[in-house]
């Protein structure tokens, strides 16, 4: 399955943080990489959307629906600047 690009899950991480995220740098927390939520690679065929780091490919940020609840988890990147988490 080929990825999109970060700017795939604009939608959701404005709907969870209230801000406009896929230009906000993080770096991943496997490999250091910095890059912006736009140039993560995105795979959206899963029980969630599955994002990964462009260097690694590690998971670094994967959102849920639960019973109309979304989830953001953002365990594998550290947001450098951009909206505050709400995790």
């Amino acid at each position: 399955m080929e990825p999109l690009d970060g700017n795939s899950i604009a939608g959701p991480m404005f709907e969870y943080f209230g801000a406009e995220m896929t230009t906000a740098s993080g770096a991943c927390g496997h490999c250091g990489t910095v890059s912006q939520v736009a140039e993560l690679l995105v795979y959206s065929r899963a029980p969630g959307i599955v994002v990964r780091c462009r260097t690694c490919g590690n998971v670094v940020i994967v959102l849920t629906e639960i019973r109309r609840s979304l989830d953001v988890s953002l365990s594998g990147f550290r947001l450098i600047d951009g909206a505050s988490t709400a995790d």
